[in-house]
């Protein structure tokens, strides 16, 4: 009688792959990531929801494989349970971490004020006589607001999109055009 089967791998070929994982083979653990990646993802998405956070699951499950690859006993169970046992505990570990982190409505919108405050000061802390306030000054508000997201927070253009309400290529245009203006202003 031929073992139940994930996909088109044999659970018996698992449990063989993880035992030459333990051996330090590390083709076996390229083979195993081929064929179950997948479904792991697959079910990391059920349990954390979001695409990012499944796949750093994935990637986690697969670093413990590898390291603890030798505490495998085929005798407690098929390989594909042990894999995704461990599947469940790094979501379920991932989840808890990531909802201490997670900011409540009133500490977000403090943080959101924070951040406005920051380039407002950095802006408002420019002398009146200054060269570069007069240039900033001549760019639109949603441009000189990309701007100063950019250096004075740090932001990258995915998350000036974001923070501006526009689409990624639309931040990116308008930064690069704003510095060209910001150059030319000032040269």
């Amino acid at each position: 009688m031929k073992a139940p089967t994930s996909g088109h791998l044999e659970v018996d070929e698992l449990a063989t792959l993880i035992a030459a994982c333990a051996a330090g083979r590390r083709d076996s653990l390229r083979a195993l990531y081929e064929r179950e990646s997948g479904p792991m993802i697959g079910a990391a998405m059920r349990i954390v929801r979001r695409r990012e956070l499944a796949e750093e699951v994935v990637h986690d499950v697969f670093v413990q494989i590898w390291r603890h690859a030798g505490s495998f006993d085929p005798a407690l169970g098929r390989g594909r349970a042990w894999m995704f046992t461990i599947l469940r505990n790094r979501a379920i570990s991932i989840l808890r971490n990531a909802s201490r982190e997670l900011p409540t409505e009133d500490e977000a919108l403090t943080l959101a004020v924070e951040r406005n405050a920051v380039t407002d000061d950095a802006y408002d802390r420019l002398g009146d006589g200054s060269a570069l306030k007069r240039c900033l000054e001549g760019l639109e508000p949603k441009r000189r607001a990309g701007v100063l997201l950019a250096y004075v927070e740090g932001l990258s253009h995915g998350e000036i999109a974001a923070r501006l309400n526009v689409p990624l290529g639309t931040a990116k245009a308008w930064i690069r055009r704003s510095l060209i203006q910001l150059r030319e202003c000032l040269a």
